[in-house]
């Protein structure tokens, strides 16, 4: 592994584009700050395999995440070596106009950008008071 004077490492930048599960996160990251929240279900998969991937992006350094009481905002953090920068560029280019990337970021604007329906309580049938008639 080579590891540049500004930290940059070459080969974990290519290994974390290397897996399509990646790119549909950084894809969904491509318009700002995504909560780890919706990427599960936008991308239809689990918390544990997205922790891993986010986690892997984390550390290429293609990826900052921010607290936010439990939650975690993840958003992406463009390399900053000026020739990681410009393939990181344009591999976002070429995935933007993969159909299911298009999909997926469809899909986040529905999990994510909705507000929620307002709630509505039920209780159970109550009969109504018997009167009695004298």
């Amino acid at each position: 592994m080579v590891t540049s004077k500004n930290g940059f490492d070459p080969e974990l930048f290519f290994a974390a584009l290397a897996d399509r599960t990646r790119l549909r996160l950084l894809n969904l990251m491509r318009n700002g700050e995504v909560c780890v929240c919706f990427f599960a279900e936008t991308i239809s998969t689990n918390n544990p395999k997205i922790s891993r991937h986010l986690s892997y992006l984390k550390r290429a350094g293609l990826v900052a995440g921010r607290r936010d009481g439990k939650w975690m905002h993840y958003r992406i953090n463009e390399p900053a070596d000026p020739r990681a920068a410009e393939v990181f560029r344009a591999m976002m280019k070429m995935i933007g106009n993969d159909p299911q990337m298009k999909s997926d970021l469809t899909r986040l604007d529905k999990v994510c950008c909705v507000a929620d329906a307002p709630v509505t309580i039920q209780s159970p049938k109550r009969r109504a008071p018997e009167t009695s008639v004298s």
